[in-house]
């Protein structure tokens, strides 16, 4: 495992990438404290859940639609829905003000 500082990765960007190329993971610091852990992108990365946790994230940030982020999870969309639930996530998306648009009309 190599550590790269915050200044490094403008330099060293070659070898964070030729790391985790040959499987090694890379811990990059900023004033000598860990921010982020580079990980190789392998198959095992990939059965730990690694891309149905990137998936919820690219969601939640609003990234990623409902349809292509259950793609990205390789999951349906169903699944998706169930998965966002169980992380307290709600799968539809109203602004407060639309939300209250659509309820006026039951009123």
């Amino acid at each position: 495992m190599d550590t790269f500082t915050v200044r490094d990765l403008r330099e060293r960007t070659g070898k964070l990438i030729g790391d985790a190329e040959s499987g090694e993971l890379s811990l990059i610091t900023k004033h000598g404290r860990p921010v982020f852990v580079a990980l190789p992108f392998d198959e095992t990365l990939i059965q730990s859940g690694v891309l149905l946790s990137l998936a919820i994230k690219l969601y939640q940030d609003e990234v990623l639609s409902l349809e292509k982020a259950a793609k990205l999870a390789g999951i349906g969309v169903a699944q998706f829905t169930e998965e966002l639930a169980r992380h307290g996530l709600a799968a539809a998306r109203y602004p407060a003000d639309e939300l209250e648009d659509e309820l006026a009309i039951f009123d």
